[in-house]
């Protein structure tokens, strides 16, 4: 009896292993690139604090979205009993200092809206790859937030370019 329920216990382990796996690896991505969005919105913002830039709100908007899509990711992944793991410090320092570069060259908002929409790009090109890999490989409910997601940062590029 014992050796069936070790058979039976590996046998259902790998058929939802794969599936668990994949949304593990898509909340993870999720919850790594809206932690990226946070700790660059919030140095670009301390960058621009002093200057007299329009897009200021636009950024703090962002910022919650982000915010909120770490909290989502955070608790699915939680509850898939996943990994919660950060950024890496160099990370983010290397994008403490880009931000600090770039808008020592140039502030405007023209140069601020233009390096965020590079960032987003990036963003929702690797965002539809993953979707696109795993569509009928996750659950409905972590689909669905990586959908939500990547509509999201379609929407801010769109906002974003009334400042180009």
């Amino acid at each position: 009896m014992k050796s069936k329920c070790i058979i039976y216990s590996f046998f259902v382990n790998n058929i939802n292993g794969d599936r668990m796996n994949e949304n593990l690896e898509l909340l993870e991505y999720m919850y790594k690139s809206s932690g990226m969005g946070i700790t660059s919105l919030t140095n670009l913002l301390k960058e621009i604090n002093d200057k007299e830039n329009k897009i200021k709100s636009d950024i703090s908007d962002e910022l919650t979205k982000y915010e909120d899509y770490h909290k989502k990711s955070k608790e699915l992944l939680k509850k898939h009993k996943g990994k919660i793991e950060e950024n890496s410090l160099m990370t983010k320092i290397m994008s403490k200092q880009g931000i600090k570069i770039e808008i020592k060259n140039d502030n405007s908002d023209a140069a601020v809206a233009h390096m965020l929409i590079e960032g987003l790009t990036m963003g929702v090109v690797d965002m539809e790859t993953n979707i696109k890999n795993m569509k009928d490989k996750v659950d409905k409910k972590v689909y669905s937030l990586a959908e939500e997601y990547l509509k999201f940062q379609q929407g801010e590029i769109d906002k974003l370019k009334k400042y180009l």
